[in-house]
């Protein structure tokens, strides 16, 4: 844990100068990201640079979720050197991926997590989620943070991250979930640029919902 968490904050003295610099990032709510305990962090995923401009909305160290092929490639060492977790983006379930960070939650780590599973490079506003943030709110106990990111990925372009209230879990996956959903669709709506939102296909939780079951 210790020398993870050398590694990690060395890391993000590189890259947070870096950041500020080059996309000059504009960070909303980070207070509602908690000075302490445990706490998922979820929210839409556009760009690889994502889940750094999540890191340095924070003080605290965030385990990220990141997709397996990072680990197995040639910089993978610094992956796992800076405690991400792997997914196996090919397979339906990644039962090992979920107990890692429903471990880190369990010692009151912070733990981001993207649940449309992938970038999303679509006209769509949001992709439907995945069921994991959700499960480890409600088995863990751990509160979700919803957050969302717009803007230009170019530099100069003008990032926006926005943070929401900490929400607790349901009691049920599906509707913990839809909250999710709809709390960091309400974020996007409220952060990103009228004329780039009103282009998007709005689908709603529940319209994903039916889509997939008509083709499962």
């Amino acid at each position: 844990m210790e020398s993870r968490a050398i590694i990690y904050r060395a890391l993000r003295c590189v890259f947070e100068p870096l950041m500020w610099l080059l996309f000059q990032p504009r960070i909303i709510g980070r207070q509602n990201i908690p000075k302490d305990g445990a706490a998922v962090l979820a929210g839409n995923h556009t760009h690889a640079i994502d889940p750094i401009l999540v890191d340095i909305s924070t003080r605290r160290i965030v385990r990220t979720l990141a997709k397996k092929d990072l680990h197995d490639g040639a910089f993978g060492w610094l992956f796992r050197s800076a405690g991400t977790i792997p997914v196996d983006l090919h397979a339906k379930h990644n039962p090992a991926a979920l107990q890692a960070a429903k471990q880190a939650l369990s010692s009151g780590e912070l733990v981001n997590v993207s649940p449309e599973a992938k970038r999303n490079y679509t006209d769509e506003l949001l992709l439907p989620f995945k069921f994991g943030a959700a499960v480890m709110a409600e088995d863990t106990g751990a509160v979700i943070v919803p957050y969302a990111i717009t803007g230009r990925y170019k530099p100069f372009g003008g990032l926006t991250i926005i943070f929401g209230r900490p929400m607790k879990a349901t009691g049920d996956a599906d509707k913990t979930n839809r909250q999710l959903y709809d709390k960091v669709a309400a974020l996007l709506k409220k952060v990103m640029p009228e004329e780039e939102y009103k282009y998007k296909k709005i689908t709603t939780y529940e319209e994903w919902r039916t889509r997939n079951e008509k083709t499962s």
